[in-house]
């Protein structure tokens, strides 16, 4: 019977528990002994634990010959039954584990000797094992079989834990297709803005990532990242599939793509070849503006290279990514084992899902700001209103000014940092009455009102005090429903008197053509009104949000997930 998910993703909080090894009888020579020659002895730390023992026998066989117990040399000291485990798992089914921290060594049983010749054949065609960052040998044991004592199971709760959590894994990986070296990966209920450079943050704390490339697909954002080996990849989706990002939303979903490779042609915030950093951005005017770190652009999220939870002051919501990842004691004490620390797994405690610090990112650090600088405008269309309209689906606006001599050019300030990478993350190329805009951040910090006597023609406006700001009450539905611009806009404050067609007239005598239309089944204050294009809607959530049905109320619109 398969353990329910719920179940195997409690056993790995289990995971922080020591091992206590009080007796290894019967030992080969090849793995047990030091390099001053002794053999393992009874470890004087552990002498309060002496009721929780575990006694595991050996059993000896000729040396050099394949058998189904793999010996692993040089692991970390703080290497945890389930990095081992991992190892493991694409070759087979792993039917017992010992962790030998003091001795930098492990033994790992699989269920047959072939599955063992293969994990053995593998790791010696040239692929290197790594655990944490460090290589570590892989060769047949010298025995045959690990026979452990289990009467007195509190002690091996540990090693249960990884070996149950990782066969029910396992188990539930058959169904979805042979692992690959390439995993899809969706990430779901996005309400933070999710990059390319924050999932390769993610993902290569598995192992090396080579190439990524990021799309949207069904209103989804999704990518396709791509492993050396198969063993990483598996180890990444049995690690990171259902976790969040950040708590509660953000959610990684992962499976084996059908591709085998990737084929990247650009370096930029949606592909990226980490194996050729020469291949041109594909974008002059890019270029041209010398934002080519995307790192430097996410540490608008959390100050100086620092990515931490974007509403965190607003309503509480904590990042679960919390703590520096390149320490000697990865994550801290007790971590769980490849999971970037903070990660919390369910049935965990609190502090195993959160922590003091945030991720910091590599590469080059920059200063956050609020202020956007929006190019490639259309001048005769665009006006301030319009851009507050639009980018006031994600995140409150400040100020807007269109700059005097350039006019197909724009500073937006936003309520906060966070606010602008979203809207930036969302609307970047998006096409906008016939041209696409392009966003990035600004090196000004705010937005300046023109002084008295100063020429403007109402191309800057203050919108601090608008009634029309959707994210200013903490805590408000509006953060669970952000979502990139699509065809499908998601109309609400309908009154209970105003029909379909009134609606659908409203938008036709606006220059619209509305595709379709449907009323929530349960509450016919919102409903859902389809455009023939992104385009078009965009163009249409900008005239239509705070259109007025009637003498009180006022029609609000965003972006929908769904479609008709």
């Amino acid at each position: 019977m398969k353990r329910p998910a719920s179940e195997v993703l409690y056993a790995y909080t289990l995971l922080q528990q020591p091992l206590a090894i009080m007796d290894v009888m019967q030992r080969g020579s090849e793995e047990l002994a030091m390099s001053n020659g002794a053999v393992l002895s009874p470890q004087s730390n552990h002498a309060d634990n002496n009721n929780d023992a575990k006694k595991v026998k050996l059993e000896p066989r000729s040396p050099a010959k394949p058998s189904r117990v793999v010996h692993i040399r040089n692991i970390p000291n703080d290497v945890t039954e389930a990095e081992i485990v991992h190892l493991g798992i694409p070759f087979g089914r792993v039917t017992n584990v010992l962790v030998l921290k003091g001795k930098n060594q492990a033994f790992l049983e699989m269920a047959d000797e072939g599955a063992a010749i293969s994990m053995v054949n593998y790791f010696s065609s040239g692929t290197s094992a790594q655990l944490r960052g460090r290589n570590v040998f892989v060769q047949y044991s010298n025995h045959v079989a690990l026979k452990t004592d289990q009467s007195h199971s509190n002690a091996s709760a540990a090693a249960q834990a990884a070996l149950q959590a990782a066969q029910a894994l396992a188990g539930q990986t058959e169904t979805q297709g042979g692992p690959n070296t390439v995993l899809r990966v969706i990430v779901e209920h996005m309400v933070y803005p999710v990059t390319l450079d924050v999932l390769f943050q993610i993902f290569s704390k598995v192992g090396r990532v080579l190439k990524i490339v990021t799309f949207t697909k069904n209103n989804t954002f999704q990518a396709l990242i791509q492993y050396p080996d198969v063993v990483t990849a598996q180890a990444a989706k049995l690690t990171l599939d259902g976790q969040n990002i950040y708590n509660s939303c953000c959610t990684l979903r992962i499976e084996y793509s059908k591709l085998s490779s990737l084929n990247v042609k650009y370096n930029n915030d949606k592909s990226r070849d980490y194996t050729n950093p020469t291949l041109p951005t594909g974008d002059h005017n890019l270029d041209a503006f010398a934002i080519t770190d995307y790192e430097c652009a996410w540490s608008l999220l959390g100050g100086a290279g620092v990515l931490a939870s974007p509403f965190q002051a607003m309503h509480g919501l904590a990042s679960p990514l919390t703590a520096a990842y390149g320490s000697a004691s990865v994550g801290g004490g007790g971590a769980d084992f490849i999971l970037p620390s903070g990660f919390s797994l369910p049935g965990g405690s609190a502090s195993a899902a959160l922590g003091p610090a945030a991720l910091r990112l590599s590469g080059q650090q920059c200063s956050s700001g609020a202020v956007l600088l929006v190019s490639n405008l259309n001048e005769e269309m665009v006006t301030p209103d319009a851009l507050f309209t639009l980018f006031g689906v994600y995140g409150d606006v400040h100020r807007v000014k269109i700059l005097f001599n350039k006019k197909d050019t724009a500073l937006i300030q936003m309520a906060e940092p966070h606010q602008a990478q979203l809207a930036m993350t969302h609307l970047d190329k998006l096409k906008l009455y016939g041209k696409q805009l392009r966003a990035m951040p600004s090196k000004h910090q705010g937005v300046q009102m023109p002084k008295e006597g100063q020429p403007d023609a109402g191309l800057t406006k203050d919108f601090i005090n608008s009634a029309l700001h959707r994210f200013k009450k903490p805590g408000s539905k509006n953060y669970q429903n952000i979502y990139p611009p699509s065809s499908t806009l998601h109309l609400s404050n309908i009154p209970p008197n105003v029909t379909e067609e009134e609606i659908k007239n409203a938008f036709t005598a606006a220059n619209f053509a509305p595709q379709a239309f449907k009323f929530f089944p349960k509450d016919r204050k919102m409903a859902l009104i389809q455009l023939g294009s992104v385009e078009e809607a965009v163009a249409a959530l900008i005239k239509m949000h705070n259109y007025q049905l009637s003498d009180s109320s006022h029609l609000r619109v965003s972006f929908s997930k769904s479609t008709i």
